[in-house]
């Protein structure tokens, strides 16, 4: 009697599958595909027979990515992972065609459904190192369109004063001293910067420009009022206005050397902010050939310095602005401060803890000094302060929080202060609600004080309130200036939509109150 193999549909599915895969080995891709979509079409649909039918899709999808047929290798394995929600291969692969499809979303959503599933194996080491690849780059594209589409907002009310302060002769804000001098035509924004009404700076300077009578003015007092525009235009965050200003003030033959100065280091800020690093440190350098002892200028470019973590260049910068100013607070402050975070780095390297409370109470009788030269109580505020913030580091946090005491009582309208006293309260005793007191304090105060909005979106995170956490990331983002501050908030609001994800999906893979933005 002769018998007659008869396979089943499912036998010659596998078959096709198998020859698929030697051309496969063979880098035969097209003869590949052609043979997974046999094993696909003749694949019974039956309960017993999906998890091959997955397999098919996925093998197909591999076929495709060696192709670069990206979007052929998402459907591919979304019909895959519709068969197997679990099948990590196809969850890595579509995660790897929507990268290329630059869809970085559902590239990281996939990637973090495998690293659920999968919680220690190489494939999912693979996908917590792509995931932070992915999101690095996300990140990047929100701030790319942030960037692009921003709104202007008006810097906090603290950060404009501080800054002011930190020149000694601006030919503006210098008005002020000399009331009396103030010409008919400047009172109005003049009387608006004396009583921080910031936001209406910039309509009134272009109302004064747009009179008829502007003309009419000596020019150095048609540049002062450009000049001032302009410096509030940087605090918009209108940088590229701000410099075409400057610019005007730059090329006219009638503004004076202090002048330039001030106009060359307020672009070199303006560049700063922009990341335009070599622009701006050409201008400092052209703003000191033109006014060598002109102490602004090396407090400005310090800063620049302190920012791009050169820190001995920036010492060296605070030291000459002192040389030439003795009495400039603010360099005077700078420079301590960075003298003790650099012999700090030194004795957490070689030396004990007791050297650094030493060096601390060595560096506070340098401060105290610098009490006697504040020239108004925000000087005299951020002195406090910044003393605080040493005392902190060095872990004597009673200390620090009675220099924050003295602070806010020279200061009470200081948001600033109230900031400062929640980090340390969180960073002391890990106690949060007094923190979000401080906080909430702070933005009462100030409400445009971004980082007070970080920092209760990251106690949101702590306390697992993901939603409110995702809300006050975004008022943060709002109000930043700079790349880096965006790029740093929309990493921590990422990884908090990420961790929310999770928790919709009933898994917690981290438990409340661990404070993490690491979902991976």
């Amino acid at each position: 009697m002769i018998t007659h193999d008869v396979q089943s549909p499912l036998e010659k599915a596998r078959k096709c599958k198998n020859i698929g895969n030697e051309y496969f080995k063979e880098r035969k891709y097209h003869e590949a595909i052609v043979e997974y979509s046999k094993a696909i079409d003749i694949c019974p649909r039956r309960k017993a027979t999906l998890q091959d039918l997955a397999i098919f899709y996925q093998n197909r999808a591999a076929a495709n990515e060696q192709l670069k047929k990206y979007s052929d290798v998402k459907a591919d394995c979304t019909k895959a992972l519709e068969l197997n929600p679990k099948y990590m291969k196809a969850l890595l692969r579509r995660a790897r065609a929507s990268e290329q499809l630059e869809d970085l979303e559902a590239a990281l959503d996939d990637l973090t459904t495998a690293r659920i599933y999968e919680h220690s194996s190489i494939q999912a080491t693979n996908a917590i190192t792509m995931a932070d690849e992915i999101l690095e780059k996300l990140v990047k594209q929100y701030v790319q369109e942030y960037l692009a589409n921003k709104k202007f907002i008006m810097q906090s009310k603290e950060a404009i004063t501080l800054y002011i302060l930190s020149f000694l002769k601006d030919p503006v804000f210098s008005r002020l001293q000399h009331p009396e001098n103030i010409p008919e035509f400047f009172k109005k924004p003049l009387q608006a910067l004396k009583d921080k009404k910031y936001d209406d700076i910039i309509p009134l300077c272009t109302e004064v420009i747009q009179k008829p009578e502007f003309d009419t003015l000596p020019s150095s007092s048609k540049l002062e009022v450009l000049l001032l525009r302009a410096t509030f235009y940087m605090f918009l965050g209108k940088q590229d206005s701000a410099i075409q200003e400057f610019e005007k003030i730059l090329s006219s033959k009638d503004a004076s050397n202090d002048m330039k100065t001030n106009v060359l280091i307020k672009r070199g800020d303006s560049y700063m902010v922009l990341e335009k690093v070599e622009m701006a440190f050409k201008d400092y350098e052209s703003a000191i050939d033109i006014n060598p002892t002109y102490s602004d200028i090396y407090y400005h470019r310090g800063v620049a310095y302190w920012l791009m973590c050169s820190y001995a260049e920036s010492k060296h910068d605070f030291d000459t602005a002192v040389l030439y100013n003795p009495n400039f607070c603010m360099a005077n402050i700078r420079r301590y401060c960075l003298e003790y975070h650099l012999i700090k780095k030194v004795c957490d390297v070689v030396a004990t803890e007791c050297v650094t409370v030493e060096l601390a109470d060595k560096v506070a009788k340098n401060l105290k000094n610098c009490l006697e030269s504040c020239r108004n109580i925000t000087e005299r505020s951020f002195c406090y302060t910044s003393y605080a913030e040493m005392l902190s580091e060095s872990r004597q946090y009673k200390k620090a929080d009675t220099s924050l005491i003295k602070a806010i009582k020279e200061d009470p309208e200081s948001a600033l202060n109230h900031m400062q006293r929640a980090v340390l309260h969180l960073k002391w005793k890990d106690d949060v609600d007094k923190a979000e007191e401080y906080l909430n304090k702070a933005l009462d105060l100030d409400e445009r004080c971004d980082k007070a909005h970080e920092m209760l979106g990251y106690i949101a995170v702590k306390r697992g309130n993901l939603e409110e956490a995702i809300k006050l990331f975004d008022k943060a983002l709002s109000l930043c200036r700079t790349s880096m501050e965006l790029s740093s908030i929309y990493n921590m609001k990422e990884r908090a939509k990420l961790q929310l994800k999770v928790k919709n999906r009933g898994i917690d893979v981290i438990p409340r109150g661990h404070i993490s933005f690491r979902v991976f």
